[in-house]
This record gives C-alpha cells, structure tokens and sequence, in this order.
C-alpha cells in the first residue's frame, strides 16, 4: 500500500521541474547542527534533534500523462510512454513508444490543463527484496504547458535522481502509511477517559452511546474499530544532508547495517524531524504546499548520532 498524493502546490517558476519524489524510510537518528532560524531564541546555538534517514533511488520516467478539465474534474486525454522499460517495468506496461501517439498529444496541447509525469522507483534500488516496482504521477509546474511538454519529452526513459527535484535546505511534504495498530477499542484509539474501578460491569468501555431518542449513534461518539495503517501527510520537514552512501563524508551506516532496513546503498536524504510509518515502508516527498521560503539556505550539520 502506498499513499496518494491528491493536490500540488501551484509555483510562480518560468521553467518547468518536477514536485515530487519517492523513497524508503530507512532509520532514525540524532543530528547535531547550528540553527539558523532568525528571530529565535536559539539561533546560532548548537541544535540537537531527531533526523529520519530515506533511501532515494533514482525515479524513472517511464511515461507523460495529459488532463484536461471540465465541471466533473481531470479527464485523461493521452498517455505517452518510453521505448525501452526496465525489466521490471516491461511486465506491467505492454505499450510501445509511438511517434504518431507523439505527435498527436503536441496538437492537442491546447486542450491540455495539467502534466503529469508517470514516474516509477524500484524497490531493488534500495536493496530491498520486493520485485514489483511502484508507479505513481508527479505533478509539473512551471512555465506554460508547451515549456512542461518539452521539459517531460526530454527526461522520457530516463533516470532521474533526487538532486534535480529538491535541493539541500529545502522544505518537503512527506506522505506516508502510518503503522498498523489493528482493531482496538476507544480507550487506546481515542483516548476516553477510563470508568471509574468497580462503578460499572465494564471499565474500558464507554459510559454512554447517546440519548434514547432519536435511537442514532452520531458519528462524533468515539467507537472501536481500526486504528494506524492510514494514510498521512506530515508538512514542512526540512532536508538537512543529502548525500550518496558510496562517497560519504559522514558514513551512515553502522556495523551490520541498520536494525529493520540493512545496509544503505545509493542516494539518501535525512530530513529533520520523524515521519509517518514503518521503515522499509515507500513515502512520497511532496514540494511544500503550506509554506514555501524565497531563499534557500544551506544547513550547518556538525555530527551525526546513530
């Protein structure tokens, strides 16, 4: 199961890029590093917080997807997909490259509302076991939609790595599964108050459903049932080291590898902060939405504590 990411920001860029990008939760860690936050009381003072390692293996672009919009929503006009796909891919996609496919979504640009790109990450890439790769949209903006189109027909069939998306310093929206919990009662799933010992048959169980009439239980009174493996989006975390595990000034990797994951291969980011689910577990990093900052600024990490 992987989370959905239903809206994008909308940016003022005159050149088109890519808002979003996929990874795997790997660990967690402490990162020491300067805060640079003006107007705070400590800023400029030594700031040790929690950091979450994510494994980011290269996004393929395996296809360009056009929708155009009407009172109903998106509506797909075209779909457009590269020549050669990764073995992985080719299982699950049997279209082709069409030069004529191509030519035909350029005319009907002008119908077009929105470009997506239809990306792919192999789970194999982050030296997980699972086979079946993750295909997913990410949304482009920037520059009108014959600039996007140009942009998308460039980087079709290619690998893209995640220091062409997001940049050191930056704020990202991670969307994610949180971890499963199961079926538990209202107690541990709300947080009701316990009954008083011995005042009722049962403690853990709530002191009233509602009024005898009307006979509905409304949906505000807190009731048993499901409780994590849903979908969350966490705002705003900031990337405070990318790097790649191969040529690593800070080596990340512990003895053995990390508890839950193993060893961390490739490309990596380690957001300040914690994020939703468990590790091993597919997230989707999002450019922000709630709050985007004009200037970027390069954070000052001084140690890393595994």
């Amino acid at each position: 199961m992987e989370a959905r990411i239903r809206t994008w920001p909308k940016i003022q860029d005159e050149q088109p890029k890519l808002l979003g990008y996929a990874g795997f939760k790997a660990a967690c860690m402490r990162i020491a590093s300067v805060d640079d936050r003006e107007k705070t009381p400590n800023f400029g003072k030594q700031l040790v917080s929690l950091g979450t390692i994510v494994v980011t293996p290269p996004m393929i672009i395996i296809g360009i997807r056009g929708y155009s919009k009407d009172r109903y929503g998106l509506d797909s006009l075209f779909d457009i997909y590269a020549k050669d796909l990764p073995k992985e891919l080719s299982r699950l996609f049997k279209t082709k490259y069409d030069e004529k496919g191509v030519e035909k979504a350029e005319k009907s640009l002008g119908h077009i509302d929105e470009l997506f790109a239809i990306t792919s990450v192999l789970p194999s890439r982050a030296g997980l076991e699972q086979k079946k790769p993750y295909v997913f949209e990410v949304a482009v903006k920037g520059g009108d939609i014959q600039k996007q189109f140009t942009f998308l027909k460039e980087l079709l069939g290619k690998e893209v790595k995640i220091d062409q998306v997001f940049q050191k310093g930056a704020d990202v929206d991670v969307a994610a599964i949180t971890k499963g919990k199961g079926f538990e009662g209202p107690i541990a799933r709300w947080g009701v108050k316990k009954k008083q010992h011995k005042s009722r048959k049962s403690v853990r169980a709530l002191g009233t459903l509602g009024p005898i009439s009307p006979s509905t239980i409304m949906y505000t009174v807190p009731r048993a049932g499901q409780r994590g493996f849903h979908q969350r989006t966490q705002y705003n975390n900031r990337i405070m080291i990318m790097s790649n595990a191969e040529n690593d000034e800070y080596k990340i990797n512990p003895s053995g590898g990390f508890k839950h994951f193993g060893v961390v291969h490739g490309d990596y980011v380690i957001l300040r902060g914690s994020i939703p689910g468990t590790y091993r577990r597919l997230v989707k990093l999002r450019a922000p939405e709630r709050h985007r900052v004009s200037k970027v600024t390069q954070p000052k990490v001084l140690e890393i504590m595994i």
